[in-house]
């Protein structure tokens, strides 16, 4: 079988396209979370560096949001107002996603320099609750996505937003 370039063959994949991003983005909250646990138990990376991952992939889970409620959304919507639903819940997640991110961040920002003195059981507690409830937030919201959008972004027949699959990052 020989591979198409038609717009339809290559749109077909919208729904595996979000598969391969949400795949991307756990791979990424797992090193982030990771590196905490190292930087806690005082083997790992350097505050600095943390933030610095944090904000990477802080940037890449909000674009990808972003081109989801600014044009995959309305695009299914159109297609498919029998998920209207679905798409509003999802929307919800993305604000509370990026409510954690905020939070998250600047807690991270608050760490002492690698000089300074070891992070207080208080200021770990917080930073990793923090990361825990988005690691927990984020996947519910991910598979949720995957079970109730895959197939019908796989029969949407219309252009997406270039940050959707994130590329630029994943390489996929």
């Amino acid at each position: 079988m020989t591979a198409s370039s038609e717009p339809a063959d290559r749109l077909a994949a919208f729904g595996n396209q979000l598969v391969d991003v949400h795949l991307w983005l756990r791979e990424e909250l797992a090193r982030l979370r990771s590196g905490l646990d190292a930087l806690l138990s005082g083997t790992g990376e350097r505050p600095r560096e943390l933030r610095a991952h944090c904000l990477a992939f802080c940037s890449a889970l909000t674009r990808h949001h972003t081109a989801e409620d600014r044009g995959v959304f309305p695009a299914l919507a159109e297609a498919h107002p029998e998920l209207r639903p679905v798409l509003d819940e999802l929307a919800h997640d993305h604000v509370q996603v990026e409510e954690t991110l905020v939070r998250l961040q600047a807690l991270l920002d608050g760490l002492p320099a690698a000089s300074a003195a070891p992070l207080g059981p208080e200021e770990a507690r917080r930073v990793s609750g923090e990361l825990d409830g988005l690691i927990a937030l984020v996947e519910s919201h991910f598979t949720y996505e995957e079970k109730k959008l895959v197939g019908a972004l796989n029969a949407l027949s219309v252009p997406l937003p270039e940050d959707f699959a994130l590329r630029d990052l994943t390489g996929r």
